[in-house]
């Protein structure tokens, strides 16, 4: 099992790999940011051929040899001949090339796939999503492959980047020597479709879950969120003599054959394997908490140490002679892009567990919309009461606001704004129960800010909070202040409220909740 801390330090050498790039381009382009990306894939066209006909029947060959209007460059990952080749072979709908063109619907999605909002050279590659999706509308994602001999980096776990920082005009071009496939499946579908998971599968079915999941992510009808799998593959399983789905009942839920019941045990662990929100592994790191799940039982993921560990200290695993205390993530096969969200893969059974208290820190990632902005950064009006569903204010203007100031010192840059005399409720996702210390994160200097006060299920806590004042304008992150003590009697959803009792402005950054 690769570490994270392995995966950071070797990215190094991946970047030193790919630093040499320049030197091995064609001589005739010597100075290549006077070439277009259309213009490099064209003056290279005996490399690029099958890709420039995509782009052309795709409509994309006037983007790409324009600035992008947005001033942020294009990323294009353009597959070879070879490549292309594969990918009709591999995909058995289409003959040939031609074949391909003809459905020009697909092969318009197929060339906007390929090409990224934003120019993102190799150093800035996330271990996760882009920040900035395709022209088609949907986000890559990158894996960083560590082997014996080599290391690189992997688009959608489907294509390597073979040459890459390939610098033009209006962006930056990475060969990648496989096709990327355009996102049309969801989590269970893409599941259901590879070999390999047909005993969670069944779970999935058996339980119901797999009809909740079953749904077209892009109809905007649909109220299924973006949520995150964790998977054990049918060899996890076998390797613990569970061979078959009726092996895992008998396991999972002896005697109990109401699966579609939510306090069915099967049902209970179907639903542990999946997290409410989408997560790729670079968003687990630095942090321990619980993450809520479909199960309505919380489950617990320390990404502070050198293995990402979910459940540490529940359960103990002995195989093979080796022991460990967690359950670990296969981290070169994870992080599968799917419509729905990422899918990681997990080394053992997965079984619920009693939730622990941790520090849970909450800041309005269940809002869609604000999702949305954050992705694009900016300051957004949030101009109809429609569009938040967590949130609602009252008195004043609601701002949602994604700095790209580097000396911005919010966490993750961003927070919401309201300027005059207001209330702001906050409705958060559940807690286990226990005693908790509650932290306010906010911009707490700078005399136009109010006065506040602090309110937990419709009960006043603490005192008036002075956010005029705490921190300097040079303090590295806008500190927390403690309002007080709660003590939760169950595993729940809570509701807080913020009050000015002196009108100012409120710059909300988070609420977190540390175990006392």
């Amino acid at each position: 099992m690769k570490r994270i801390l392995i995966i950071s330090s070797l990215l190094l050498v991946i970047l030193a790999q790919y630093s040499c790039t320049k030197s091995s381009l064609t001589p005739e382009f010597k100075d290549i940011q006077k070439y277009s990306i259309y213009s490099y894939l064209t003056a290279n066209e005996k490399d690029f051929s099958s890709f420039i006909q995509i782009i052309q029947v795709g409509g994309l060959q006037t983007t790409l040899s324009a600035y992008n209007p947005n001033g942020n460059n294009y990323t294009c990952f353009a597959p070879n001949n070879q490549a292309i080749d594969n990918f009709i072979k591999q995909d058995g709908q289409f003959g040939s090339l031609a074949d391909l063109l003809k459905d020009v619907t697909y092969v318009k999605a197929l060339a906007r796939y390929h090409v990224v909002n934003l120019g993102v050279i190799s150093n800035d590659f996330p271990f996760g999503a882009f920040t900035e999706p395709t022209l088609s509308g949907d986000y890559l994602n990158v894996n960083f492959i560590i082997q014996t001999d080599t290391t690189y980096y992997k688009i959608n776990n489907q294509a390597p980047v073979v040459k890459a920082n390939i610098e033009t005009s209006n962006g930056y071009v990475h060969v990648v020597s496989e096709m990327l496939r355009p996102i049309t499946l969801n989590s269970y579908a893409w599941l259901k479709r590879n070999p390999g998971y047909s005993i969670f599968v069944a779970a999935l079915e058996a339980t119901g879950i797999s009809k909740t999941l079953d749904v077209d992510m892009k109809l905007e009808d649909q109220p299924l969120k973006p949520y995150t799998m964790l998977v054990e593959a049918d060899s996890i399983y076998k390797k613990r003599n569970i061979n078959s789905f009726d092996d895992l009942v008998a396991s999972i839920s002896p005697g109990q054959t109401d699966y579609t019941n939510s306090n069915n045990p099967l049902n209970l662990f179907a639903g542990y394997h999946i997290l409410i929100q989408s997560r790729f592994l670079n968003d687990m790191v630095g942090q321990a908490t619980n993450y809520n799940t479909f199960a309505d039982l919380p489950l617990a993921i320390n990404g502070k140490e050198i293995d990402i560990m979910i459940n540490r200290g529940k359960e103990e695993f002995v195989f093979n002679g080796d022991t460990t205390d967690f359950v670990g993530i296969y981290y070169d096969a994870s992080n599968v892009v799917t419509q729905s969200g990422a899918i990681h893969f997990i080394d053992q059974i997965l079984k619920p567990q009693v939730p622990s208290r941790a520090t849970v820190t909450f800041e309005f990632w269940e809002e869609p919309k604000l999702n949305e902005f954050r992705i694009k950064g900016g300051t957004y009006l949030i101009e109809d009461h429609t569009w938040l569903e967590n949130v609602t204010w009252s008195g004043a203007d609601l701002y949602y606001i994604k700095s790209n100031d580097v000396a911005e010192t919010s966490w993750n840059k961003d927070y919401l704004q309201i300027d005059g005399d207001f209330t702001i409720t906050y409705k958060i996702p559940k807690i286990v129960a226990g005693k908790y210390d509650v932290l306010l994160g906010a911009d707490s200097y700078g005399s136009q800010n109010a006065l506040v006060e602090v309110y937990i299920d419709g009960n006043k806590l603490g005192g008036l909070i002075d956010l005029t004042q705490g921190a300097s304008a040079s303090y590295p992150w806008w500190p927390s202040k403690s309002v007080g003590a709660v003590d939760f009697k169950k595993y729940d959803f809570h509701t807080i409220q913020v009050k000015s009792l002196i009108p100012g402005r409120y710059k909300w950054d988070y609420i977190s909740f540390e175990p006392i």
